[in-house]
C-alpha cells in the first residue's frame, strides 16, 4: 500500500466515522480510525499516515491540541492535516491555520464528496 494512501481518521462520532471510513476505503484509501486525540497521537507515529482527518470537538484532548502536538513532533510535522469540525467561527478557523492545519472544513457546510476532493487535492492526486 502506497504511503500516500494512508489516512488517519480522528472522529468520536461512530456513525459519522463509519460513513467516512466506508467512503474513503471505496476511494482506495487505507483508513485507520481512532475515537480520540490521545490515540491519534500514539497511532500517527506508528501508522505514518499521509493525511489526518481531524475532528476538533473531542473528549480529553481537543483537535487543536492534537494539531499543535503533531506539528511539534518531528515524525508528524509534515503530515497533511484537514480539520473537520462543527465549529464555524472565523476565530476557530484562524486558530487552526495558526497551528498549521492544511485545511479547515465545517461539517455542516460540506458533503463527503467535498471532503474526498480536498483529501485528494492535498495529496496531489488530482
Amino acid at each position: 500500500m502506497a504511503e500516500q494512501n494512508k489516512i488517519l481518521l480522528v472522529e468520536d462520532d461512530d456513525g459519522l466515522a463509519n460513513v467516512y471510513q466506508t467512503r474513503l476505503e471505496a476511494e482506495g484509501f487505507a483508513v485507520k480510525r481512532v475515537p480520540n486525540g490521545e490515540e491519534a497521537l500514539a497511532i500517527a507515529i506508528e501508522f505514518k499516515p499521509a493525511l489526518i482527518l481531524l475532528d476538533v470537538m473531542m473528549p480529553k484532548v481537543s483537535g487543536f491540541d492534537v494539531l499543535d502536538i503533531l506539528r511539534n513532533t518531528p515524525e508528524t510535522a509534515n503530515v497533511k492535516v484537514i480539520m473537520l469540525t462543527a465549529l464555524s467561527q472565523d476565530s476557530d478557523k484562524e486558530k487552526a491555520e495558526k497551528l498549521g492545519a492544511d485545511d479547515y472544513l465545517v461539517k455542516s457546510q460540506v458533503v463527503i464528496a467535498d471532503v474526498v476532493e480536498r483529501i485528494k487535492h492535498h495529496l496531489g492526486m488530482q
